[in-house]
């Protein structure tokens, strides 16, 4: 697949910048909120118009000469986006008028090489559009006015504007290939955008020691070992009594979504200190999704006095801790010296192949016979449970039909050790497995 032109979206805080992204992607995705600053990082996401396809890049809002840090890491990632992009539109608040830090980031995009298309927002009655003329004074070109929240005005003339040159080409859209998507998840501050940023080797998503920095999903395209990744950084997830109502708990829901929507979860635990009750919730928010599940041991160049055997002390420690987490890949990096990183990209691909494992039913048959005659589960008041036929119903994850004389017989400790004896013969490494039994009469059976 060719590269997507790019189309970075930049402002002042406040001006519209993500209703506008959600109104061109066709539903709310990027974080909405009225409060200034509220997008962090850079956000990618597809477009199309006209059957023309192209990448936007949401960014946050910035305020050239701010010296806060945070503020200062926003400037950046703008920048970067425009460095990226081959076509920016500048978005600037209709309703408020010209604002001084509009004639900053004016002086800016005038240095930049790339076209620079200015979006007048907010302009959401006719009556609004007078104030269009005075934009003129940026000197940035013909401003063009438009209503990102009602999605009127010159939205379509502006998208026409954008789109001009970019090429119509059916095969942009998304395929079903094979491409692994890794969504990073964790709680606040187990080291998850460093991660991210030390496999792209880029300042991709912002970094500090302020708990919540990350707020959206962010997606990222790599490619290793000639296998195309995506890599979604997503926000710390917090106990629920924590997390505050509107922008967090949005935030949150969001990394949870994009829990049910990748691959293959790599759960980023920290090192120094240990699993919590929170990593174990998480866990198990991956496992109820049946998706594929690492646990990245973050930040382990901090562990001091290492021996030849402090991996295999902290596995065991784990092993107690989370012992439903058993079919797990646990691999020991550390983010900041870039110790094992690669690891995750080899592991998360054993684990999908893993999660689309197919197994004949011939051969699961002869194994589900086997595990019974090994153990047959004991009788309930006189009854026995008889496994009379088993198949494979699905992948990703895994998922197994038994067929069984009484659904009641058979009780959720037999149930893991017919598990555990599928993951011995057919290894399930990484992947939660799905068994669930239907009844059927002898007579029935096949």
């Amino acid at each position: 697949m060719s590269r997507k032109p790019i189309v970075a979206i930049v402002g002042r805080p406040n001006v519209g910048k993500s209703t506008f992204v959600n109104r061109l992607i066709g539903h709310r995705n990027s974080i909405v909120d009225d409060r200034p600053g509220v997008t962090r990082d850079r956000i990618y996401f597809d477009v199309e118009w006209q059957n023309k396809f192209f990448t936007v890049i949401d960014t946050g809002g910035i305020i050239p000469g701010d010296e806060d840090d945070i503020m200062l890491s926003i400037f950046d990632q703008a920048k970067i986006a425009c460095e990226e992009a081959d076509k920016i539109i500048f978005l600037v608040d209709g309703k408020d008028g010209i604002n001084p830090i509009d004639y900053d980031i004016a002086n800016i995009l005038r240095q930049s090489d790339k076209p620079v298309f200015l979006a007048v927002n907010k302009l959401d009655n006719p009556e609004s559009h007078m104030m269009i003329n005075d934009f003129y004074a940026l000197a940035i070109g013909e401003p063009l006015g438009i209503s990102a929240l009602h999605g009127s005005g010159g939205v379509g003339d502006l998208l026409d504007l954008i789109t001009e040159g970019f090429e119509r080409d059916d095969e942009n859209k998304e395929d079903d290939d094979e491409t692994i998507k890794i969504a990073i998840v964790g709680r606040p501050n187990a080291g998850k955008s460093s991660i991210v940023n030390a496999l792209l080797n880029e300042n991709r998503v912002i970094v500090s020691d302020i708990s919540g920095t990350t707020r959206d999903s962010i997606d990222s395209n790599i490619k290793f070992n000639d296998r195309d990744f995506v890599i979604v950084d997503t926000a710390g997830i917090r106990k629920k009594s924590k997390v505050d109502y509107g922008i967090e708990k949005f935030a949150v829901d969001r990394a949870i979504r994009s829990i049910r929507d990748c691959d293959v979860a790599l759960l980023v635990i920290d090192a120094t200190e240990g699993i919590s009750d929170q990593d174990k919730k998480i866990s198990s928010i991956i496992v109820e999704a049946g998706k594929g599940l690492i646990i990245a041991i973050n930040k382990w160049d901090l562990i001091e006095d290492k021996k030849s055997n402090t991996i295999n002390q902290f596995d065991k420690k784990l092993a107690l801790e989370i012992p439903f987490l058993e079919f797990a890949p646990k691999i020991y990096i550390s983010a900041k010296t870039k110790q094992r990183l690669n690891k995750i990209f080899e592991t998360a691909e054993e684990v999908y192949s893993q999660c689309t494992k197919r197994v004949s039913t011939g051969l699961l048959n002869s194994v589900v016979k086997e595990l019974y005659a090994l153990n047959p589960p004991t009788s309930v008041k006189g009854k026995k449970l008889k496994l009379l036929y088993a198949t494979q119903a699905g992948i990703k994850p895994p998922t197994f039909v038994l067929f069984a004389n009484n659904v009641n017989l058979l009780k959720e400790h037999y149930k893991r050790y017919i598990e555990n004896k599928l993951r011995e013969a057919f290894g399930f490494f990484g992947t939660p497995i799905r068994i669930s039994v239907r009844e059927r009469s002898e007579k029935g059976k096949k």
